[in-house]
């Protein structure tokens, strides 16, 4: 693994790598449980964390559980 690999990715970056917005982070930091560590008043992200958070469902999953509960 190289450096740049596992090196603390900001907001920005974060967002970026994964094509959403800065909100969208922000809800998924707070309501989804995504992987992030908050340094000071910014938070930080591995990498490889949220990318394997986003591959067992992230936030998916709490979409589906919101989606169905407001179908009954």
């Amino acid at each position: 693994m190289t450096n740049t690999e596992n090196r603390w990715f900001s907001i920005h970056a974060i967002c970026e790598h994964l094509g959403v917005s800065r909100d969208t982070v922000y809800k998924w930091i707070d309501k989804h449980a995504m992987p992030a560590h908050r340094m000071g008043r910014l938070w930080k992200f591995k990498k490889d964390e949220v990318d394997e958070w986003v591959k067992a469902g992230g936030a998916a999953a709490e979409e589906k559980k919101q989606e169905s509960g407001d179908k009954k």
